[in-house]
């Protein structure tokens, strides 16, 4: 299936575990796709698949790659040594904030690659570089993001299925469909109707602090990713001892919640920008290509795009493609417009600005249909 195509880069090394689960084969009188899905498009979108695969995109570009992790270690060395030479006073504390967050996203961004296994030709080599960089230079567990992140991308938008949307309703209202069904009952966990208010005092600047923080080390203890912690332990070993030797405590307790805050903020904002404005429903069944297309969306390509947002700005390639190193999503994109145009699925593609402007417009429509169906009698 292409999910699974989709999922696993090392196809002969899944195969030994499949061989003890095939029952048979179908009958030459039953159908190989399920009525939910677009047959035409299952067979395009393959076609697809095996011309991307014949032109080279799932080969990563290491230099690419190192140059990306390069400059992540210049930046957090950087941080600490701007308060090291110019002491800790107000400017180079600030300065030092935002330095130490600009790497803390940047490594976020190529651990979300490392997960993807698309850095290195081998498996083993993406899940130990990630590691590195998930534990040691994040301090989060690297297969408790790998748990979340999959869910997510197998089922985007699907309530009950991706943990992305797991917000809705305790702390927001997502989605038409959901707004209404929750008014209707009569629910009210939060004033839906003021979410595009709180929206910005919540989830951006809280996500990683709070929830996060908490929850990544309640995975890793409650599965035994003891790997995981050890490796995490290093990244909070580092960052006490460095920082703790030119800050107070206090003054090293701010500094540690202050760029946790603007990192969640920064990831929050372009996280959401590709899937919260997108329809939000239960699981449909559809085909890969109609399940992703209808979940996702772009943000237009510059330098500074693809940077600032980790490539993440060809959100819809990198859902088709998720194992395609970030380096060729431009080079698919023509490809996926055109597969969109012949079947009449619409591809959105957005100004960076009017993508985070469209996650509060979506936030404020589904408080007001939530609020106009609670109210009606």
């Amino acid at each position: 299936q292409d999910a699974f195509v989709a999922f696993h880069a090392d196809k002969v090394l899944v195969s030994k575990y499949l061989k003890p689960l095939q029952i048979g084969e179908l009958a030459p009188d039953q159908p190989s796709i399920e009525p939910t899905k677009n047959e035409k498009l299952v067979k395009d979108f393959r076609e697809l698949r095996a011309t991307v695969e014949r032109m080279g995109l799932l080969e990563p570009n290491q230099l690419f790659f190192f140059l990306l992790l390069a400059h992540i270690l210049l930046l957090d060395t950087a941080a600490w040594l701007i308060l090291f030479y110019f002491g800790t006073s107000l400017t180079p504390f600030i300065f030092s904030l935002l330095v130490l967050t600009i790497s803390q996203v940047q490594a976020s961004w190529l651990q979300h690659d490392l997960g993807h296994l698309s850095v290195f030709r081998k498996t083993k080599w993406n899940h130990l570089l990630h590691k590195f960089v998930m534990c040691h230079l994040i301090g989060a567990s690297a297969k408790w993001w790998t748990l979340l992140h999959s869910q997510h991308h197998a089922k985007p938008n699907c309530f009950h299925k991706d943990p992305d949307i797991d917000m809705h309703p305790f702390l927001f209202t997502l989605g038409k469909k959901f707004s209404v069904e929750l008014g209707i009952q009569k629910k009210k966990y939060m004033p839906y109707n003021h979410q595009h208010k709180y929206f910005f005092i919540t989830l951006p600047p809280l996500l990683f602090p709070t929830y996060f923080h908490c929850h990544t080390f309640y995975i890793a203890y409650t599965k035994k990713y003891w790997m995981d912690l050890a490796w995490m332990l290093t990244f909070y070993i580092r960052f006490f001892y460095t920082y703790g030797s030119l800050l107070e405590i206090k003054s090293l307790l701010a500094y540690y919640f202050i760029f946790r805050m603007l990192e969640s903020s920064w990831f929050v904002w372009v996280s959401q920008m590709n899937h919260i404005p997108m329809d939000i429903d239960y699981d449909k069944n559809l085909d890969w290509m109609s399940t992703q297309l209808q979940a996702t969306c772009n943000v237009k390509q510059s330098l500074f795009n693809d940077w600032f947002t980790g490539h993440l700005n060809f959100q819809i390639e990198h859902h088709l493609f998720p194992s395609m190193p970030r380096h060729n999503y431009w080079k698919v994109a023509p490809l996926v417009k055109s597969l969109c145009a012949k079947h009449g699925i619409e591809y959105q593609c957005k100004p960076l600005l009017t993508a985070f402007a469209d996650i509060v417009h979506s936030l404020k429509d589904s408080g007001e249909l939530w609020l106009d169906a609670y109210l009606h009698k």
